[in-house]
């Protein structure tokens, strides 16, 4: 299988696993709304944000939906589309080194996307979807490099969307680029729910006990040299009109066609010169849904800066995703609680589109949203949220003043607090809280979330895949002297809670010898030392 290569690809293959952990800090005074909403708006570098969701969200995302840098090279927009980002930069330098100054505009492009590909994939649920918008810039050496973290059954398809209203008459070729590529993935076998099926075309104007049918074609596809058994003269039964056979034969078999005659299934026509044709009805129907086509009707680019302009009292941004692309591929694959994840926040369409949708469908989806920009992030992505869900109002086109209703609902804004570990890779205990770490230790041990409701009174942080995972730390067992109960030893071990099974226990030290270890089924992990597992 071919394989794509750049400057700088050794260092970044694995980089996913060396980002450090960091705690997420909640800043109560920029959140908005019902704080247990479930909604997210993170702010900093997403590389380090997706790191430090992973214990809390690993496998339980239906559906990413990222709008990442085109790489254009151009540097004079809202959002710098391009890799050259004094962040982007300095992080290059310190992952990449040296090679870091030979490296191309691609090159940047994919070392930064490489690792944070690595992490996004593994939020997703097995059911899950992924969906990446791309120009012709980038999408070639996007889909060979996805080939190396994603199995290929994964791809499902590109899809195409009109971005632009106008022609670009500004082209070097003469060519207007007016579309762009949405490149879809799947976790599991599940394909997209499909384009609900015009239901207007069934009536029952004759009453027929079966319910609502429509007239369909009855004339085949297959000339008589491929599909003979197609090709024969058809007898209406209760007149004897013949009716001779189409050039292309007809759609059933003649046993398949007597069978449809008997059961009342064929429209027979008022004159000898008329076709028959087929009595389909609704209740035949697999599904109520058709195909989905990988043209995409949504609104375009232009659609989006107005959408958000409005939004934000006439304040004018470069041509952000139309909320309405973002709510098609919603539509597609998420329904009831399902949990959306968007990693370049932007202009926060996709945290719009989902409480639309919500609305739209009485849904309870939930987002996650990361920009890193600082300024952007709070005055750009939080405050365009924060009045969709409070409500706005704009002058429209004519004039008059228009006012928008408010959504129900809320978003927790959180920050990325201290790494989790020192440099020197001590844990500092009166920054990092138990519930921090047992976060962190259940992933590590059993790579799964901890469930949110966990309750955390007790070393036995919760189960797993048949094992228990215990932490002692912060004085859980309620001493609060220096290591006070986070050394395990038999007096220790006799407060644990029971488990049948299994079990890993997490502490400073251990004063059991190996033997009552295996017989207790119990496995040791110093902390900090077997907890930096990546």
């Amino acid at each position: 299988m071919p394989t794509l290569d750049w400057i700088g690809k050794k260092a970044v293959v694995n980089h996913h696993n060396e980002v450090p952990f960091h705690l997420l800090k909640c800043n109560d005074n920029l959140s908005v709304g019902d704080p247990g909403s479930g909604n997210l708006l993170v702010q900093g570098d997403n590389l380090l944000a997706l790191k430090a969701l992973l214990p809390y969200y690993a496998g339980q995302v239906k559906c990413i939906i990222i709008d990442p840098p085109y790489n254009t090279g151009v540097q004079g927009w809202t959002y710098n589309d391009n890799v050259s980002s004094p962040e982007m930069k300095s992080w290059l330098g310190k992952t990449v080194g040296k090679e870091a100054e030979d490296l191309s505009r691609h090159d940047k492009w994919l070392c930064m996307m490489y690792p944070r590909m690595q992490l996004l994939v593994r939020f997703l649920r097995s059911d899950g979807f992924l969906f990446v918008c791309l120009d012709e810039i980038e999408i070639a050496r996007f889909r060979l490099m996805m080939e190396e973290i994603l199995p290929p059954r994964c791809y499902i398809t590109t899809l195409i969307w009109k971005s632009r209203r106008n022609l670009d008459n500004r082209s070097l070729h003469n060519v207007s680029s007016d579309h762009e590529y949405v490149v879809a993935y799947r976790m599991g076998t599940n394909g997209f729910r499909g384009q609900e099926k015009d239901m207007n075309k069934y009536s029952n104007a004759d009453n027929d006990p079966r319910g609502p049918w429509m007239s369909d074609n009855l004339v085949g596809l297959a000339t008589k040299d491929r599909r003979p058994n197609l090709h024969y003269d058809l007898v209406n039964p209760a007149t004897g009109h013949v009716y001779p056979c189409p050039p292309k034969g007809w759609r059933y078999s003649q046993d398949t066609m007597a069978q449809k005659i008997e059961e009342g299934r064929i429209l027979w026509p008022a004159t000898r010169t008329g076709r028959p044709r087929h009595k389909k009805f609704a209740a035949d129907l697999r599904s109520d849904y058709a195909g989905f086509s990988s043209f995409v009707e949504c609104g375009n680019t232009n659609e989006g800066t107005e959408e958000v302009s409005r939004i934000m009292g006439g304040e004018q941004f470069i041509f952000p995703k139309p909320r309405t692309l973002i709510q098609t591929l919603l539509k597609q694959t998420t329904s009831g609680d399902d949990l959306v994840l968007d990693s370049f926040g932007g202009t926060g369409t996709t945290g719009h589109a989902v409480m639309a949708q919500n609305v739209e469908d009485m849904g309870t989806r939930k987002f996650i949203i990361v920009e890193m920009d600082n300024t952007i992030c709070e005055t750009v992505t939080r405050e365009r949220l924060k009045r969709v869900l409070t409500g706005y109002d704009y002058t429209n086109s004519t004039g008059k003043e228009v006012s928008v209703r408010g959504i129900n609902g809320g978003f927790r804004y959180c920050e990325l607090g201290q790494p989790l570990f020192t440099p020197e890779g001590r844990i500092e205990d009166t920054v990092v809280s138990f519930k921090d770490l047992a976060h962190h230790v259940f992933f590590i041990a059993t790579g799964e979330p901890l469930p949110h409701e966990t309750e955390l009174t007790t070393p036995l942080i919760g189960s797993a895949n048949g094992v228990a995972v215990y932490l002692l730390y912060n004085g859980i067992l309620g001493d609060e002297t220096e290591n006070g109960g986070n050394v395990l030893t038999r007096e220790i071990l006799a407060l644990l809670p029971a488990y049948d099974g299994p079990k890993i226990v997490y502490g400073n030290g251990c004063m059991i010898a190996p033997d009552r270890l295996r017989r207790e089924n119990i496995t040791f992990r110093q902390v900090p030392y077997e907890v930096r597992v990546s």
